[in-house]
């Protein structure tokens, strides 16, 4: 699918804005997810899987999302003063977290290098 060519002049314009708002600038990014692509073999990719994402993988992660609505501020109170688990991160500040971390804003920055 990334090897195909835009459809027309609207898709294509619509990628270049995209990584204009984005302000990753990164319009050589196909070309690069490409080259990355073909380098990546189907054991790695497996073994990929295996270690993160698989049920049960040793270095599998997730992201659990609580909203409170105004009605259930009591709720969210007594959720706030209770300690968090030993394996969890409790992220106060999601502006700060997304910046910290190494592959938010896909290729901006120094992060990462295709």
């Amino acid at each position: 699918m990334k090897l195909e060519k835009h459809k027309n002049l609207r898709e294509e314009a619509a990628f270049y804005w995209r990584e204009i708002s984005d302000g990753t600038l990164k319009f050589d990014r196909i070309e690069s997810e490409i080259a990355a692509l073909r380098q990546l073999t189907q054991q790695e990719l497996i073994d990929f899987f295996n270690e993160h994402i698989k049920v049960g993988a040793p270095h599998k992660r997730t992201l659990s999302v609580r909203v409170y609505g105004n009605s259930h501020s009591s709720e969210y109170k007594i959720d706030k003063s209770s300690p968090a688990q030993a394996s969890s991160v409790k992220i106060d500040d999601i502006f700060s977290f997304r910046r910290s971390q190494p592959l938010y804003g896909s290729f901006k920055g120094n992060h990462v290098k295709l």
